[in-house]
């Protein structure tokens, strides 16, 4: 019997460090999709720079959240030895993986909005920065109870702050992090002309549109393994992610009059809104969720770049920040058991919550990209993003006819 429980539980271990780890491998891909999905937005003479970005922001964010961010958020250090790591066939080591994949969207997303005219160095420092301090202490915060805030949203108001995969934790902290760094930036050269929108139009559509389908497949990892086990799985996430990128989808797609940009933008608002509650939304709900995300995101696009001119160049506030935000509402929300969902959940924790990752984000965002603004400088010269960051940091072009 003794051998027998040994046998089960070794099973156990093994199978769930295989489901993290395809999680983890999941999110990762979902990189090249950030990666392609900026591509596809910026001009072509930016485009080897938003590829370089990315996979150098996910180095830099691995070997911050490794060393510091980790620790912050989890009080998990892996100055042990190999033996010690490797317990439970390496489960710890697997989910800090799987967790780092979330930790590394952060400066992609940021990336999106402060592309064409940001310098190289400064935001690997910015990503240096974010993910081991500005990030770690608010997922810490949800996600490990730290400082009690957790217990005390329980306490007062019946249930702590709920975020499932992250449309908080990770999408609105990247999101109003961006913010601030694109204002601190300011708005390309050329962008506004006499007060009025200046069309930069997209280098590559089907780029654009080969990054939304990364980030569509892998969003399916980023929630459903937000289990972190096989005995914690539900097809209830997986149904709820569906349904609310095709609510984000078809949303965007009417309001938008068809435009590509916002037809491939719609799943992704979905997918950000439903992140916080899609394992307590009734598949209705999550589809309400993802529609109002996918209107959402077109006005405010649309708002941020013609009447509050913020060159945000892929509108990753109005994506991430916004629909991130509506999704901790909205779970607080379509959770509660009148509207179909499993209940447990409390719309003033939700507010609270949400409200608290906004002030952390954007005056964590304000502090970082203030002191690299004073220091080393944020900007590429007028003559650099003239001609474009490409031949400017990379000195290459994307095409070899350039």
């Amino acid at each position: 019997m003794e051998n027998l429980n040994s046998a089960v539980e070794t099973l156990i271990h093994g199978s769930n460090t295989l489901f993290i780890l395809l999680g983890a491998v999941m999110v990762l891909a979902m990189h090249a999709g950030f990666a392609f999905l900026e591509v596809g937005t910026v001009r072509q003479k930016n485009q080897v720079n938003a590829l370089s970005k990315i996979l150098a922001d996910f180095a830099v964010s691995t070997l911050a959240y490794f060393f510091v961010g980790y620790w912050i958020s989890y009080g998990v250090s892996f100055l042990e030895p190999a033996s010690v790591l490797s317990a439970d066939h390496g489960y710890a080591l697997v989910k800090f993986f799987f967790l780092l994949t979330f930790a590394a969207a952060i400066p992609a997303i940021i990336s999106g909005g402060i592309a064409e005219r940001s310098k190289f160095g400064p935001q690997l420092c910015a990503t240096a920065l974010i993910v081991a301090f500005i990030y770690p202490f608010f997922e810490g915060l949800i996600w490990n109870g730290n400082f009690g805030l957790q217990a005390w949203l329980e306490a007062r108001f019946g249930a702590a702050f709920h975020d499932f995969a992250g449309s908080v934790v990770v999408h609105g902290v990247g999101g109003w992090l961006a913010l601030a760094a694109v204002l601190l930036l300011g708005h390309r050269n050329g962008r506004y002309r006499d007060g009025k929108l200046v069309a930069f139009a997209p280098s590559n559509i089907p780029f654009l549109a080969l990054g939304s389908w990364i980030l569509i497949v892998g969003w399916f990892g980023f929630n459903v393994m937000s289990a972190q086990t096989l005995q914690g799985v539900s097809g209830l996430v997986a149904v709820n992610s569906l349904l609310a990128m095709v609510g984000g989808t078809l949303a965007a797609l009417l309001v938008g009059r068809n435009d590509p940009g916002f037809l491939h933008n719609g799943p992704l608002a979905g997918l950000v809104a439903v992140c916080a509650g899609s394992d307590l939304m009734h598949p209705i709900g999550a589809l309400l969720t993802g529609a109002i995300a996918g209107a959402l995101f077109v006005w405010a696009f649309t708002a941020t770049q013609n009447r509050w001119k913020i060159d945000d160049v892929l509108g990753v506030w109005p994506l991430h920040g916004l629909c991130g935000v509506w999704g901790g509402i909205a779970c607080g929300i379509f959770g509660q058991t009148a509207l179909g969902g499993l209940g447990g959940v409390s719309l003033t924790s939700q507010l609270i919550g949400t409200a608290l990752g906004i002030v952390v984000a954007l005056l964590g965002g304000l502090a970082v990209y203030g002191l690299l603004k004073g220091t080393l400088g944020i900007r590429l010269s007028q003559e650099e993003e003239y001609y474009g960051a490409d031949l400017s940091i990379h000195k290459i072009g994307a095409t070899s006819h350039e």
